[in-house]
């Protein structure tokens, strides 16, 4: 099997595709015996879209049944989410997200559906390192001077982001409290379209995943701080970690789940998991997220039962995180 990418449409009609009356009901030994649709909050090209390719070809071969995805982009990852929430519980509508899921109850007033409540946890998938990068012709050529420079310059400088509550934005929050600074913080809908205006000039600096930067630091495309690991990462040796560069206050790590609707078969999200425990066990995909420095989760961790321990371990943690940065929910 393979999968591809659809042209852009609604959720509200994705949703009404799944739901449809001539749609097979999921669950038991019959699933699946249709497409899968799984979901991803953000663009296409971005880091989370690419670790949701990574899996979806091995997967589907587990299933027997062709994987879709499908890029639903806004409102950092909870336009998508709140219509998977709201979509049929029959394991044919899956959601891939990242540490979002943890933060967007502190984030948004009026989120409309809970990360806890209304949904059933598959199992995670990887936890993705982050880099501090810049557009190449930034003058600072470390991090420490990067500080020194953000300090200086901080009503001017420009901080991408892919929106409230996503990684780079988290990410961004914790490097400004780090410096003591407050930038002028620009969202777009996802890292990918970021990262090109990055490279080209547009914006001075931004907190991505290396799923999303490898290629790029690689290329020289863009300057290079850290990556916000207590390590070294493999895929860029060259790279110090925050610590090394005088910045330890910035650890960060982005971890990725899949979740379905709450009210889905045990025995259908079960299938989902077994799946997903054979694709992070193969070995085209272990290459591929070492590539570009990250490797997928212990087959332990794959699992509903550790991955809704984490979420909800990461909501507690994030939700007086973001209160002592100040953060109102929009």
């Amino acid at each position: 099997m393979t999968h591809r990418m659809i042209p852009a449409l609604s959720m509200i009609a994705l949703v009404a595709a799944c739901s449809s009356p001539d749609a097979p009901a999921g669950g038991g030994a019959d699933y699946p015996d249709h497409n899968i649709t799984i979901v991803v909050p953000f663009s296409a090209g971005g880091p989370t879209d690419t670790v949701t390719r990574m899996i979806a070809e091995p997967m589907a071969k587990s299933l027997g049944a062709e994987i879709v995805v499908q890029n639903v982009e806004g409102a950092g990852g909870t336009v998508a989410a709140g219509e998977v929430a709201r979509a049929e519980p029959d394991g044919y509508t899956v959601l891939m997200h990242h540490i979002g899921m943890s933060t967007a109850p502190a984030l948004y007033k009026d989120l409309g559906y809970s990360p806890l409540d209304d949904f059933a946890t598959v199992g995670l998938v990887t936890e993705v390192p982050m880099t501090v990068v810049a557009r190449p012709d930034l003058p600072p050529a470390t991090l420490a001077e990067l500080t020194a420079y953000v300090k200086a310059e901080q009503d001017t400088v420009t901080l991408a982001n892919a929106g409230i509550g996503a990684a780079s934005h988290l990410c961004g929050l914790l490097f400004q409290s780090a410096a003591g600074v407050k930038l002028q913080e620009v969202p777009y809908q996802g890292t990918g379209p970021a990262l090109t205006d990055l490279v080209g000039g547009q914006v001075d600096v931004m907190c991505d995943q290396t799923t999303n930067t490898t290629g790029q630091i690689t290329a020289g495309k863009v300057k290079t701080y850290a990556v916000t690991t207590p390590e070294r990462v493999s895929s860029l040796p060259e790279v110090p970690t925050t610590t090394e560069a005088g910045m330890p206050q910035l650890q960060f790590s982005v971890w990725h789940g899949l979740y379905v609707p709450a009210g889905t078969p045990p025995e259908v999200a079960g299938k989902l998991s077994t799946a997903l425990q054979a694709a992070l066990a193969d070995q085209a995909v272990i290459d591929q997220m070492a590539k570009l420095g990250t490797a997928p989760v212990d087959a332990a961790d794959a699992t509903p039962e550790a991955h809704r321990a984490r979420l909800e371990e990461q909501t507690t943690t994030w939700a007086k995180v973001i209160a002592d940065a100040g953060v109102q929910p929009s």
